[in-house]
């Protein structure tokens, strides 16, 4: 069993270089599947979901060129396979995002239905719908779903049911060959959709309404050689800066992008945390700080991001005052609470969504267990 033995009570100083962003990596490497000629990407983290990533690659056929420790080099001439199997995608649910991009170039996939999640459902019907209203024929077999077409994907209109990060990177990817022109509402606005746009328009795609609700999307015949670097990691950059703010001290958080978190560290600002910010860089001062409480709501960007809740609901534990945490996003995004309770925190939860954090009492070390990334941070 893997174990991290954490002894608290220390202030903390000094400069963490923020890594590229994950989310952002990995629909990036899909990516080059939409082209023969090579995709070089730079500032990729180095993260064991990047090495599980590289390896569907190769499965499918991709030669990968590791150039330094973070910058890959794609090429995708020679597909030898159709299929993302199980045993690759049970492993790391961005599996899927090979879907759009094998069906817009060679017309088929099959990919294995994605597992659970620890955090909650993430379904694969929005994915499926808007294939199938881009003329793919879709069954689901065996846990797989077998997807087909006859020739090109047809441009079309979709308008998403909810917003999703996921469905937008996939069916993005997949409009920039398909015949026509594809208008994509309801779209996420994250960071790292744009990031995937730009990449797309470098390899000679022609996207529009980046950043807005609305891309429209006019599909070319083929997609040319392209280099992108990645963007910094905004959530690995608001939970370092949560580390600087709980133990009283000043970090400074190099390449952090806080145009990519504004709201938490606006929060944090209003909680009374000093924040400096200084180009990319941003520093954070807690030192001699008394905090006050703050409640919470995540939403989608350019709201409170879900992967920093558990986080601020620590900092929260700390400050003066009660706050109101309310989750919309995963129904399962509060398993944390349960540990932190085994260390003397004051939570009452009021069913899957919402979490009454109670300031100001001391807590304790204790034996916990992690859950999710997040709340394991």
């Amino acid at each position: 069993m893997d174990k991290l033995r954490i002894t608290g009570g220390r202030q903390l100083h000094g400069s963490i270089e923020i890594s590229g962003a994950k989310n952002s990596a990995l629909p990036q490497i899909c990516a080059a599947l939409l082209t023969t000629e090579p995709v070089t990407l730079t500032n990729v983290p180095a993260l064991s979901d990047m090495d599980s990533m590289n390896q569907l690659m190769q499965h499918i056929g991709a030669k990968i060129t590791k150039t330094s420790k973070h910058s890959y080099t794609y090429e995708t001439r020679d597909v030898k396979s159709f299929q993302a199997p199980y045993d690759y995608v049970r492993k790391m649910r961005a599996s899927y995002y090979v879907l759009g991009p094998l069906l817009a170039r060679y017309g088929q996939c099959d990919l294995s239905l994605p597992g659970g999640c620890a955090i909650g459902a993430r379904p694969m019907d929005i994915h499926i719908d808007s294939l199938k209203k881009m003329g793919a024929d879709i069954d689901i077999n065996n846990g797989y779903i077998q997807a087909k077409t006859q020739g090109r994907l047809k441009g079309t209109t979709i308008t998403f049911p909810k917003t999703s990060v996921g469905a937008t990177f996939n069916i993005m990817m997949a409009a920039t060959l398909a015949q026509g022109t594809t208008i994509l509402e309801n779209c996420a606005l994250e960071p790292e959709i744009a990031d995937l746009a730009g990449l797309l328009n470098s390899m000679g795609a022609k996207i529009s309404g980046i950043n807005t609700k609305t891309l429209t999307i006019q599909g070319v015949d083929e997609l040319h050689a392209a280099a992108n670097e990645i963007i910094y990691d905004r959530i690995e950059a608001g939970s370092y800066a949560v580390i600087a703010a709980i133990t009283g001290s000043r970090i400074t958080l190099k390449n952090a992008c806080p145009q990519n978190f504004e709201l938490p560290l606006t929060i944090m600002q209003q909680m009374g945390v000093g924040i400096e910010k200084t180009g990319n860089d941003v520093i954070i001062d807690a030192r001699g700080k008394a905090l006050t409480s703050h409640d919470i709501t995540t939403q989608p960007f350019p709201g409170f991001p879900t992967d920093l809740q558990a986080q601020f609901m620590i900092l929260a534990l700390l400050a003066k005052g009660d706050s109101v945490f309310r989750e919309t996003i995963f129904e399962n995004r509060f398993m944390h609470v349960a540990e932190l309770l085994r260390m003397n925190a004051d939570i009452t939860l009021n069913g899957d969504s919402e979490a009454i954090v109670r300031g100001g009492r001391p807590l304790r070390g204790a034996p916990v267990m992690a859950s999710d990334l997040r709340a394991s941070f």
